[in-house]
């Protein structure tokens, strides 16, 4: 029998010393999605704007950089590779941060690094220093996105979390087309450097942050720091009150709370989340090793398998990218009526299946092939937008910070691999790569099929004992 506790009842700081983490869970549960709320996706998606606005930067650099520093292709793979490979540090090593000291002040440290570092970027005079600065501008970059896709998580109830958070990352996919829109831009009028000092803007937030946002009650009391995190719920509960006008209503205790157990590696690894890990680490790898390989290599393909101009390329290559929103907007629209699972569904079988039209298509003109890539990106874009919903919502909050820095980190090794891949396997046919993707996007599909469970619906909690 569920025990039904009115907000009233509880409402006084004196009395939190009497909370346990499984009042923490339900007094979440029951807020509304409210103005605070939305200020806060607000605050949190500009760090996420100008997160993706500077992991492509340096696209925009580039061409003027090459000229006037007469930079080599190896030295220009090594500038690109040290930004995903810095990412891939900074996801693992926030995930683990923020488990150990908590969301907001990782956040802080990630946005912190990654806007002092954008500054340094744009004062590099040398190869060597862009370099090193482009490194650790990554590992702040690797690091805000999951733990802030975390932070929202805990703070937002079940109902409607999806559509509510897939908002908050759309920023992210409009950081990534206002980077290639600003950079055509600053780059010829103001100088390269601008593309980077830009990337800064950012730094705004670092004193607004703490002020703003309280510690995730469901990490402190996870951390079993109770009144902490009633303290932190009641500013929560005071702003949304104010924002609605109205008291909150009553709050039901579900009856199998998480427990507070201290984080293990059996977290990521044992039943039930060890097919959980299976497939999140499946999913993360496949989207994106199809969204960052079609996205890098596109324009070339054109150049090089159709002969086209340049300037024609890169408006081939924009309406394939411009397939990414269109992807977003559906998720915002579709992702808690349709559910998680049947999206990422949808996503890997459409992959493998334009992928096998492509291999079969003996394309000789462009426009076809830029129509199946916008499609293949169409796909790939419902789970790299998704996924940042679905992961928090398959750990318990004792290992969700470290397990979704974990599974991001492997977006940044397929950025790595896919470029790579398409390089050398190019040149035994285009056909080869249609061919790879597609069986990637088809085993995807398999595992998601028999391991993925339905997350829709249900709070953290009753997903994650």
């Amino acid at each position: 029998m569920s025990l039904v506790v009115m907000s009233q009842q509880i409402s006084s700081p004196l009395e939190t010393t009497s909370l346990s983490s499984e009042i923490i869970a339900a007094r979440i549960e029951r807020i509304p999605i409210s103005s605070w709320h939305s200020k806060a996706r607000s605050l949190l998606g500009i760090a996420t704007f100008f997160d993706a606005f500077d992991t492509l930067a340096i696209a925009q650099v580039l061409p003027v950089l090459a000229t006037s520093w007469s930079l080599t292709p190896l030295q220009i793979g090594l500038l690109i590779s040290t930004g995903y490979l810095g990412q891939l540090l900074g996801a693992l090593g926030f995930g683990w941060l923020a488990g150990r000291i908590g969301r907001v002040k990782s956040l802080l440290i990630a946005i912190t690094i990654f806007t002092l570092m954008s500054v340094l970027c744009g004062m590099s005079h040398n190869y060597t220093a862009l370099v090193w600065s482009r490194f650790f501008q990554g590992v702040g970059l690797g690091g805000e996105v999951p733990v802030a896709a975390v932070y929202m998580s805990e703070v937002t109830a079940a109902k409607r979390r999806g559509r509510f958070l897939l908002l908050y990352e759309l920023l992210f996919s409009i950081g990534l087309l206002f980077s290639g829109l600003i950079g055509i831009v600053v780059v010829p009028n103001l100088g390269w450097q601008w593309m980077f000092f830009a990337g800064a803007a950012p730094a705004i937030l670092l004193p607004i942050l703490p002020v703003f946002f309280p510690e995730s009650p469901r990490w402190l009391a996870s951390c079993d720091r109770v009144e902490e995190a009633a303290k932190a719920l009641t500013r929560i509960e005071d702003a949304v009150e104010r924002a609605t006008k109205n008291p909150l209503p009553a709050f039901e205790i579900a009856p199998s709370p998480e427990k507070i157990v201290r984080p293990s590696w059996r977290d990521y690894f044992a039943p039930p989340y060890g097919t959980r890990t299976l497939v999140l680490w499946s999913m993360w790898f496949g989207a994106y090793l199809v969204y960052y390989g079609l996205g890098t290599w596109m324009p070339t393909l054109y150049t090089t398998m159709f002969h086209l101009p340049v300037q024609q390329a890169l408006h081939y290559a924009l309406f394939t990218n411009g397939s990414a929103i269109v992807s977003s907007l559906f998720c915002i629209l579709a992702i808690d009526s349709l559910g998680r699972r049947r999206t990422f569904l949808i996503s890997f079988i459409g992959c493998a299946l334009t992928f096998t039209y492509l291999y079969f298509s003996n394309l000789q003109h462009p426009g076809p092939l830029a129509a199946a890539a916008g499609l293949c990106c169409f796909f790939a874009s419902m789970t790299t937008f998704s996924v940042y919903v679905y992961t928090p919502e398959c750990y318990p909050t004792r290992a969700r910070g470290q397990g979704v820095g974990m599974a991001a980190a492997w977006s940044r090794i397929a950025s790595i691999i896919g470029p790579s891949f398409i390089g050398l396997v190019v040149k035994t046919g285009l056909g080869n790569i249609f061919l790879a993707f597609g069986v990637v996007a088809a085993i995807v599909a398999v595992l998601i099929y028999v391991l993925a469970p339905e997350t829709s619906g249900k709070s953290l909690e009753e997903l994650s004992p």
